[in-house]
């Protein structure tokens, strides 16, 4: 426990911490139950700026990789330590229910991240490498895509002088989350669009989460032991609902569903996919009974050794919806906020919900990680005209985004959305922005 000096001047709301002005950190992703009124946490990482000019403290995990991690810290190969901090008096004190490394830092907050950053990636020898560009699927089309949107945009790309890499099929190609190599109605020859991918000059990517299976799947009928379990009921985990489908988590520590894994990625990689965006990932760190008896993010890691081995070493790997600092030096690339939307503000005002305002948020909050951990994905692109505020989120993609991607019908934009779309799809540098 640290108890340090508190200067930070109260919020507007009262005399309490202040961590929710519009340049905010702060990050709502709580590990289990959320933390009590006026406590902010963080899941391995937390940075206290006194407000004064002093030293920023940070209080962090040991990576993975470090050597010292037996000795000096909670490693999070194993687990994540949750940090707390909150206020007494005139006092900030910080707990932690495992332990940190405690730095000072000079220049700010976000000086004092990119710092702590560099220490944590170095011994897991990360070098992010640039991104492609990429036309994905999913918000023109959601779950309801077809073979002929994919190769209407196709068409249009080469037609628009649209500069994408890479042709990314999203969610909507399978029957169900799990049955990833059975076709739902609406695409009847996947292997066969993704040749058609190939042959227009592009590189063929697909979305697929892997660590989930949908109850209603043929997979979770045949193989219910291949699912991480509830020590006490022996009910499959809970992994969270896929676009309606109660999903289960997959045990990859089971031998059988790791092959299962593999040799789907592995078909997928012989079709001619180089691109893999991973969603819903979380559900692979999440606690249960598993084949072997390991913690969730060990069982986590191994399944993005696994996913990586499968697809091999020059496909480019994006993470979603997962677990960050386990994750760092595992993927090339990952999404840093929630989804994107047609809206600036999501009508339920929660942070965590699709909107604009919250991928901003996230996107700035996270800078960064960009070029220490990997490269950041803000989101994709969307300027077509209906989009309310698009042009701010064209800016935001602009000034920090790594990963480029537009994810609108080509033919259904405007002269500026095109314009744009052109402009902003363009390798991402891996040099770090922070």
């Amino acid at each position: 426990m640290a108890i340090l000096e508190r200067h930070r001047r109260p919020s507007p709301g009262g005399d309490s911490l202040s961590g929710d002005l519009p340049n905010s950190l702060v990050i709502d992703c709580h590990y289990g139950s959320a933390p009590d009124e006026g406590v902010f946490r963080g899941e391995g990482l937390l940075a206290v700026d006194p407000g004064d000019g002093g030293p920023v403290h940070v209080f962090g995990a040991a990576s993975a990789a470090s050597a010292e991690s037996a000795e000096s810290a909670e490693s999070v190969a194993s687990r994540v330590p949750v940090i707390e901090a909150r206020r007494y008096g005139g006092q900030v004190v910080i707990a932690s229910d495992a332990p940190v490394v405690h730095t000072e830092h000079q220049g700010g907050l976000e000086a004092a991240l990119a710092r702590w950053g560099d220490a944590f990636a170095e011994p897991a020898g990360v070098r992010p490498r640039p991104s492609p560009t990429v036309w994905c699927s999913w918000y023109q089309y959601f779950s309801e895509v077809t073979q002929e949107d994919v190769a209407e945009n196709l068409t249009a790309m080469d037609d628009l002088a649209v500069p994408v890499d890479v042709v990314q099929i999203d969610d909507g190609y399978q029957a169900a989350p799990g049955d990833w190599l059975t076709p739902s109605g609406r695409f009847d020859d996947l292997p066969g669009l993704v040749r058609r991918i190939r042959e227009h000059g592009r590189r063929a990517g697909i979305w697929i989460a892997p660590m989930v299976v949908a109850r209603k799947s043929a997979l979770f009928a045949a193989h219910p032991e291949w699912m991480v379990t509830d020590p006490a009921s022996g009910d499959p985990v809970f992994a969270g609902d896929v676009l309606g489908d109660s999903c289960a988590a997959l045990d990859l520590t089971h031998p059988d569903a790791a092959e299962y894994l593999a040799d789907t990625l592995r078909a997928m990689r012989g079709w001619g996919v180089d691109y893999f965006k991973i969603d819903f990932v979380y559900a692979g760190a999440l606690e249960g009974r598993r084949h072997e008896d390991v913690t969730g993010v060990e069982a986590y890691r191994h399944g993005l050794r696994l996913i990586r081995e499968a697809i091999g070493p020059e496909a480019y790997l994006l993470g979603c919806g997962a677990p960050i600092l386990p994750s760092v030096g595992m993927v090339d690339a990952m999404r840093v906020g929630p989804d994107i939307a047609a809206y600036w503000q999501n009508p339920s005002g929660h942070p965590s919900e699709p909107s604009q305002a919250n991928a901003t948020r996230n996107t700035v909050a996270r800078a960064w990680q960009h070029g220490r951990f990997w490269i950041n994905d803000p989101d994709c692109l969307m300027l077509r005209p209906e989009v309310e505020r698009r042009e701010d989120w064209a800016r935001t993609v602009e000034r920090y985004g790594g990963l480029r991607a537009s994810s609108d019908r080509l033919r259904g934009l405007d002269e500026w959305g095109l314009e744009t779309t052109r402009r902003l799809l363009t390798p991402a540098d891996p040099t770090p922005l922070v």
